[in-house]
């Protein structure tokens, strides 16, 4: 197959990308609406301070709280959106996240392939499976970083949207993005983007460094089970199903890893936001002077559980996000190129 063009390549790893964002955040948007919820159940105690609610029955019971937390778990806080909300709450602010989704893949995947074609010095993608692990992890976490500075008001949407509850404080995207602008200004759009990229540098790098590992270890596998087998490329060697095995375990192994620093810039996003009481009092403004004082904080009120709220539902929700990504990804880009070339 002729090697296309830098532009024409370009092109393939954007549609290709936004296609596979677009798929991914549309069919798991429930597992994200449930994991901002439990990251922002949020309880005012008779001090006025800030406290998260346990999110287990056994940590209610421990704990010295008048009443119980919003959500205690994944089918409880289920059965109360679907209960309180209707089928469509498990999709509030899909639209910014399917934006967002759609543009960060597209931008991840095109300044991948670049910093990959660079680092192995052929831009066939049969060749860059053979790059070290380090050089896997550093093009994974450069282009997470420039994915996030591209697509991050959609992010910041989004989390917004999805976390307000019953009333809606806002209706719509526009509304919000209009009440952020007119309150915060255009700067108020990136609040929180520095925890962000302090999460996305160890988050991105560890997804695609350890997919392509991953990748390598099957191929091997399916070579020594087939010793006349010709492994060419990566969609001649990987099933889709050892493809979405792979992206299933690396999207577990960087969310395991990285989801203190999630909750952490999920606070810092929700600065300020007015919703219903019980939901949980707000995090007022300047709550956290910066990443260090807000993790002090979260330590010193919610002990280490509070790190890790919504562990569960964000695990649940990263695997097959990276699965159904990486699967549609490979199989997109070997269509469209099929196409092109």
């Amino acid at each position: 197959m002729e090697e296309p063009g830098q532009l024409k390549r370009a092109a393939i790893d954007a549609t290709a990308g936004a296609i596979a964002g677009g798929i991914s955040r549309t069919l798991t948007s429930p597992l994200d609406v449930i994991k901002i919820r439990f990251q922002m159940s949020l309880d005012l105690k008779g001090s006025g301070i800030v406290q998260l609610e346990p999110t287990t029955s056994w940590a209610v019971l421990r704990s010295n709280c008048s009443g119980r937390s919003k959500y205690t778990g994944m089918l409880q806080a289920t059965k109360d959106i679907f209960r309180e909300e209707g089928l469509a709450g498990f999709w509030r602010g899909n639209v910014p996240a399917l934006l967002m989704g759609m543009l960060y893949n597209a931008i991840q995947f095109t300044v991948l392939h670049k910093f990959k074609t660079f680092a192995a010095g052929s831009s066939k993608t049969e060749d860059h499976i053979h790059l070290s692990p380090y050089l896997s992890y550093v093009s994974g976490a450069l282009a997470g970083c420039a994915a996030t500075l591209g697509s991050y008001p959609f992010d910041l949407l989004r989390t917004i949207l999805a976390s307000q509850g019953e009333p809606k404080v806002y209706p719509n995207m526009r509304s919000a993005f209009l009440d952020m602008v007119r309150t915060h200004g255009f700067r108020g759009l990136y609040a929180g983007l520095s925890p962000t990229l302090v999460e996305i540098v160890p988050y991105a790098g560890l997804q695609f460094g350890t997919y392509d590992t991953f990748k390598r270890w099957t191929m091997a596998w399916n070579w020594n089970r087939s010793s006349n087998s010709s492994l060419t490329s990566t969609e001649d060697g990987l099933s889709s199903f050892q493809l979405s095995l792979c992206g299933l375990a690396a999207g577990t192994c960087a969310k395991l890893v990285c989801h203190p620093l999630d909750v952490v810039k999920k606070r810092f996003q929700i600065e300020g936001l007015q919703r219903h009481p019980r939901y949980g009092a707000r995090v007022e403004h300047d709550a956290y002077r910066n990443m260090f004082h807000a993790v002090c904080q979260i330590l010193q009120l919610e002990g280490w559980a509070g790190l890790y709220k919504g562990i569960v539902p964000s695990t649940v929700k990263a695997a097959p996000v990276a699965a159904v990504t990486f699967v549609a990804y490979e199989y997109t880009s070997d269509w469209l190129e099929s196409i092109l070339t």
